[in-house]
C-alpha cells in the first residue's frame, strides 16, 4: 500500500485543517495509507523518504533549515509532492530551496475573490483529459513561476484590478520534476468549499496520483 503524508497549518483563512481532511479522504479512496500532521517538524523525519507522496497545506509560515533540507532531499530521491493554492506555493516565503522545488511562489491576487476563467492548455495530458476550460470564482493567483514547469492550465488577467497586468497569461496548473521526484501544483482552492467545484477537485486528485511514486 502506498503511503502519503499531509502536513497542515499556517494561516487559518485558507482552512488548512478542513482541506487536509478532504484530501485525506481523496487519498484513502485511492487506497493510500494517510498520515496527517499539523507541524512542520514532520518534514524533518528521515522516514518521509519512504513515502509515495507528501501534500503540504501550510500557508504563510516559517520552516526550519533542517526541515526544508530533509523535505527537498526526499523529493529529489523520488517522493512525490503535490498541493494547491497557498497551502503549497505560499507556504514558506523565506525558503528559496522550497520554492525552487515547487516551481512557483504566490505574489498577488488583484481584486481578491473574483470571477475568472481557467483555460485548459494541455487537454491531451491525463491530468486534464476530458476537462474543458471553465469559469471559476476565487482568488486569481498572480505568481512568479519557473519557466521549466509543464503548464497544464492558465488564466488571463483583465487589468481591471491592476491595469499594468492586462492580458498577462498566468499558469494555474503545472507539473514538473525535482530530481527523481514528481511535483504537481494547482493554484485553485482558496477555501474548502471550492472542493465542491468538480473540475477543481478532479484536477487535484489526478495531480496527486500522478505525483505519487
Amino acid at each position: 500500500m502506498r503511503e502519503a503524508l499531509i502536513v497542515w497549518g499556517g494561516w487559518s483563512g485558507h482552512e488548512p485543517q478542513q482541506g487536509a481532511e478532504i484530501v485525506r479522504g481523496m487519498l484513502e479512496e485511492a487506497d493510500f495509507k494517510v498520515y496527517v500532521e499539523d507541524t512542520t517538524e514532520a518534514f524533518a523525519d528521515p522516514s518521509i523518504r519512504d513515502l509515495s507522496l507528501i501534500v503540504p497545506i501550510f500557508t504563510m509560515s516559517k520552516i526550519e533549515k533542517e526541515e526544508v533540507s530533509n523535505l527537498t532531499k526526499a523529493v529529489e530521491s523520488g517522493v512525490g509532492l503535490a498541493g494547491y493554492h497557498g497551502g503549497m506555493c505560499d507556504a514558506f516565503r523565506e525558503a528559496v530551496d522550497y520554492q525552487f522545488m515547487c516551481g512557483g511562489q504566490w505574489v498577488a491576487h488583484p481584486g481578491n475573490v473574483i470571477d475568472y476563467r481557467v483555460d485548459v492548455t494541455r487537454p491531451d495530458d491525463p491530468v486534464m483529459a476530458g476537462i474543458d476550460s471553465f469559469a471559476y470564482r476565487s482568488e486569481q493567483y498572480y505568481m512568479h513561476v519557473d519557466p521549466s514547469n509543464e503548464v497544464l492550465a492558465t488564466t488571463t488577467f483583465t487589468g481591471e484590478h491592476a491595469s499594468w497586468i492586462d492580458g498577462v497569461v498566468m499558469p494555474v496548473v503545472w507539473k514538473r520534476h525535482h530530481g527523481k521526484g514528481r511535483v504537481f501544483y494547482s493554484s485553485l482552492g482558496h477555501v474548502s468549499s471550492e472542493f465542491q467545484v468538480p473540475q477543481m477537485k478532479e484536477i487535484l486528485r489526478r495531480g496527486m496520483l500522478w505525483a505519487a511514486r
